[in-house]
């Protein structure tokens, strides 16, 4: 009988796939390092779409030929974040060695579900270091997620299980006598609702506080939105204090509410997707003094650390909290005191079982870069926002719509009437993007739409931002000319 070649995912021929690796990284420097020579992004023809919707491929073909695929169909057409001029919504630039970082933890390919393993310590100095950064005790804990969203998520279900009173793993959250609350201004992020309606408390849980002219929560109606809860049977549980909203990168006051929370018995969460980790700038630290009072913190690497997509993070002053709420073994998973198994399991402090190897991507960045670099490039962030700002304000057809505390500058140019300018500055927008020429997005603040930028990215210079404000005003004269020809 003939014998059987046996399967294996591995090359026929390693050699061949090593000089085609060697070309998949000359021309990955190249994409990176001619970035500018690109539109930020460019609209995928129907042609291109049209080869996404074939069907499940039965037969193999050569990988060189996959990757030329993926040039011209994937590559072609990205998002566009890593451009120097790319300042929608909030995303990080990413950076070459964190790339190189999770090809060699794909390569490795652990599972961080923990373990005697060099991977599970790289994770744990990754959190020990963002624990250092945002002034949390060394015995606090923590843990990586894929995401700031996903970091509230598992800061909540802690939050939830420990301000319950009794046990919720094991009674469910109907043994609840008093229905929870949680407080964030009316600018807090919306991940916080779906976190809680996932954990079962409700939309209703979440109640949001009106914020000040400089979008910053505002303490007596907190004060007051506490005391009338109590007054009606419900129980406040946490406050949620936002180091840099995403719409306008306010603050709040992290102190006052360090204070107030102390005061009533309340755990303190501070979402700090964006500002988190400020205070490696040290000029620019005192705007989330308090930070370190809190009982929970969310980060998001993949933001101002500009960690490849995706890495957040979670830290947890309560170990013991933090442990109970997701600790779970089944037979089939039996720690032990020797072998592989040994040691700190890390999928004991999140949802995830099979966790990725995200924490060698930021481990060795900040190992090539150091800490201070990576504050040095906040700081730039910061000022390039305030040159804009400086740019707008004295322009008499351009006008700020939000105070510009952290690297978001919100404004518009006017025309008569709201309508009218809510119509000009959307069609700005999209056509800044469909010409490639940058990617700003849009936003209303206190009634008022207009055109967001959010800088955060390692690329962009004093240059760039020159140029957007001039395809800005040259295109709403091309709109303004065409609606009255």
């Amino acid at each position: 009988m003939e014998k059987h070649k046996k399967l294996t995912l591995d090359p026929d021929d390693w050699e061949a796939s090593r000089a085609l690796a060697h070309r998949m990284v000359d021309e990955a420097v190249d994409h990176l390092k001619q970035v500018r020579e690109r539109p930020v992004w460019s609209s995928m023809p129907d042609n291109v779409h049209a080869t996404f919707q074939s069907g499940l491929p039965d037969h193999p073909s050569p990988l060189e030929q996959v990757y030329d695929e993926y040039q011209a169909t994937v590559r072609a057409y990205p998002m566009g974040n890593i451009h120097p001029r790319f300042w929608g919504w909030y995303m990080g630039a990413s950076n070459f060695t964190g790339a190189l970082g999770d090809f060699l933890a794909a390569v490795e390919g652990s599972n961080l579900g923990g373990g005697n393993t060099g991977a599970a310590q790289v994770e744990q100095q990754v959190v020990d270091w963002l624990k250092e950064i945002a002034g949390f005790p060394k015995n606090a804990s923590g843990t990586l997620t894929s995401s700031g969203s996903m970091a509230n998520l598992v800061a909540h279900t802690v939050i939830r299980n420990f301000t319950a009173g009794y046990d919720v793993r094991q009674d469910g959250i109907a043994a609840l006598d008093k229905p929870l609350r949680f407080y964030a201004s009316d600018q807090v992020h919306s991940c916080h609702q779906k976190a809680l309606e996932t954990l079962g408390l409700g939309a209703k849980a979440l109640v949001e506080i009106v914020s000040d002219d400089r979008q910053r929560m505002q303490l007596d109606a907190l004060e007051d939105a506490i005391r009338q809860d109590r007054a009606n049977g419900l129980q406040p549980a946490c406050v949620i204090g936002t180091a840099g909203t995403t719409n306008t990168g306010a603050i709040d006051d992290l102190t006052a509410i360090a204070d107030l929370c102390e005061r009533e018995g309340l755990w303190f969460h501070v979402d700090g997707c964006i500002g988190g980790v400020l205070r490696l700038a040290p000029e620019h630290a005192h705007l989330v003094a308090g930070i370190e009072r809190a009982g929970s913190v969310s980060i998001d690497p993949h933001k101002w650390l500009h960690t490849p997509f995706d890495a957040g993070a979670v830290l947890i002053k309560d170990p013991k909290a933090h442990f109970k709420t997701f600790e779970m073994h089944g037979p089939y998973l039996q720690l032990q005191e020797r072998g592989m198994i040994a040691g700190k399991f890390l999928a004991d402090y999140g949802l995830d079982l099979s966790r990725c190897f995200r924490a060698l991507k930021i481990w060795m960045a900040f190992k090539e870069q150091g800490a201070a670099k990576f504050g040095r490039l906040i700081a730039q962030d910061i000022s390039f926002a305030r040159y804009m700002a400086e740019q707008v304000a004295a322009h008499p057809l351009l006008e700020l719509v939000a105070p510009v505390d952290l690297n978001i500058v919100c404004f518009r140019h006017l025309t008569a009437g709201e309508d009218a300018t809510k119509v000009l500055n959307t069609e700005i927008m999209l056509r800044i993007q469909e010409r490639g020429l940058a990617m700003p997005s849009d936003t209303t603040v206190q009634g008022k739409h207009g055109l967001r930028c959010a800088f955060n990215n390692h690329r962009t210079q004093s240059e760039d931002i020159d140029l957007f404000l001039r395809d800005v005003l040259q295109i709403a004269e091309e709109i303004l000319s065409e609606q009255t020809a």
